[in-house]
This record gives structure tokens, C-alpha cells and sequence, in this order.
């Protein structure tokens, strides 16, 4: 009567005479419009935190609980050299670290996959083109729908003029 669409889960099976011949179908239907509009409002919302991250004007980047990289966004692609395609599954720590901050990183990383977040960490990273960048990162930990850890994502600022700076007036 309104002309308001719903969504309708229904099932169907034969219905059948004394002997099983096919005399019709019953059907049994549920109104689902309900959780079809939350999925689809759901659906909506990551799609736009997707567009958030992708297109944010910092280096956001994340791994999963073995270190590998799943998330390199935009940003991250542009200051460190590596396009997400190359990035995405490779071991963070030893891929793009320099090795005399390795195990400190690691260290961070590991904390924060105990659900141990660090704001305002300094680490190196190497380029695709072996320059250094300096990252100040708050590595936060991820967590799935039931809270259970996941991998940590990093959020950074991009600070190598500024280091590069503050190491030519110490020397």
C-alpha cells in the first residue's frame, strides 16, 4: 500500500500427497527488511572509513598478528616509496625498518599485539629509493568484532625535515 520496498527471506518446499505426488508448495517468509537496511547502512560506513584511511594526509599503516603488512594507505605509499601492492604481505619490521631500530620496533609492535598501545614513537623507515624517513607513530592495537587482537595499525607523522634539522645543529 505504500509502495515501500521489503526484503523477504523466504523458503520454499513441495508439499506432497499420500503418495508423494507434488500437490503444491508451502512457503514460509520473514521480513528482513530491517537487517537489510543495517547491513547495507554498515556496508556504507566501511566503505567511507575505507575512503578515510586511503585518502587520509598521514602515513597510516598496519600489520596483522605475524607482522605482515595489511594495511598501507596512500600516504605511507607516497613517503616511503612502495606502492600498497608491493607493501601488502610483506614483513614490516624487516622489509622496511632500518636494522639498527629492528628490535625496538618489534618491541613496540609486540606490546601493542598485547593490546600495549605507544604514542609518540620514533622510528626509520627505508625507502624504496634507500633514503631514510622519520615517522613519529602512535601504533594502536586492532582489534575483530569479538575483541579479539587482530594486528596493530600505525598512524604517523611524517617528521624528517625536522629531524634531519634538529641532527644538523647537534653537530
Amino acid at each position: 500500500k505504500t509502495n515501500e520496498i521489503r526484503y523477504l527471506l523466504v523458503n520454499a518446499t513441495t508439499r506432497r500427497d499420500a503418495e508423494s505426488n507434488i500437490v503444491g508448495v508451502v512457503g514460509v517468509a520473514q521480513d528482513v527488511t530491517e537487517a537489510a537496511k543495517h547491513d547495507r547502512s554498515v556496508a556504507a560506513m566501511a566503505r567511507e572509513l575505507r575512503q578515510l584511511v586511503d585518502t587520509a594526509n598521514a602515513p597510516i599503516f598496519g600489520i596483522d598478528v605475524h607482522g605482515n603488512v595489511n594495511e598501507w594507505n596512500f600516504k605511507t605509499a607516497e613517503t616511503i616509496g612502495y606502492s600498497k601492492e608491493e607493501a601488502m604481505g610483506k614483513p614490516l619490521v624487516s622489509t622496511f625498518i632500518v636494522p639498527e631500530l629492528r628490535e625496538s620496533v618489534q618491541n613496540v609492535l609486540d606490546n601493542a599485539l598485547r593490546g600495549h598501545e605507544t604514542s609518540n614513537y620514533s622510528l626509520e623507515f627505508r625507502t624504496k629509493y634507500n633514503e631514510i624517513r622519520y615517522l613519529l607513530v602512535n601504533a594502536t592495537t586492532r582489534r575483530d568484532a569479538e575483541s579479539r587482537i587482530v594486528g596493530v595499525v600505525g598512524v604517523a607523522q611524517d617528521i624528517t625535515e625536522s629531524a634531519k634539522h634538529d641532527r644538523a645543529v647537534a653537530s
